[in-house]
């Protein structure tokens, strides 16, 4: 068996501990029993990020935009296909500047949209600007 990997439900935020070996056989959470992990970017908001950043043993990729920003809406559809490519070894995160401008600015966000990696509930890289899945994936990994 393994050792036990902290991963946060997307649906009800509850910190799950799942074997590693386990990972890539559709885990449920043992609170809600829904999947932990569902190939989509999870949307985080002020509530919960905190939680998702610093609970998470897989490295947790954000995305920091906001609905108003072009490339940021360009970049959705890449970054939705990243998630699928990416997980379960990674956690896949949204986060809309908008409405989370406190955590924005904590982090020092000065431009959208920008990728963030952190492992450990610390940051490790950065990366602004749009980019291609293949670019996305290709960052994350290196970064991980």
């Amino acid at each position: 068996m393994s050792e036990p990997k902290h991963i946060v439900c997307p649906h009800c935020d509850a910190v799950n501990r799942v074997p590693e070996d386990k990972l890539r056989a559709a885990p449920t959470c043992g609170k809600c029993k829904q999947a932990l992990f569902t190939a989509h970017p999870v949307e985080l908001n002020a509530n919960n990020f905190a939680t998702h950043i610093a609970r998470s043993d897989v490295p947790v990729l954000v995305d920091f935009w906001a609905p108003w920003c072009g490339p940021c809406r360009m970049m959705a559809p890449a970054y939705a296909q990243a998630a699928e490519r990416l997980e379960p070894n990674m956690r896949v995160v949204k986060l809309d500047t908008e409405q989370a401008q406190q955590i924005a600015a904590q982090y020092n966000i000065r431009s959208i949209p920008t990728l963030a990696l952190f492992k450990g509930g610390k940051e490790v890289a950065r990366q602004a600007g749009a980019m291609d899945v293949n670019g996305i994936v290709a960052w994350a990994k290196s970064n991980a």
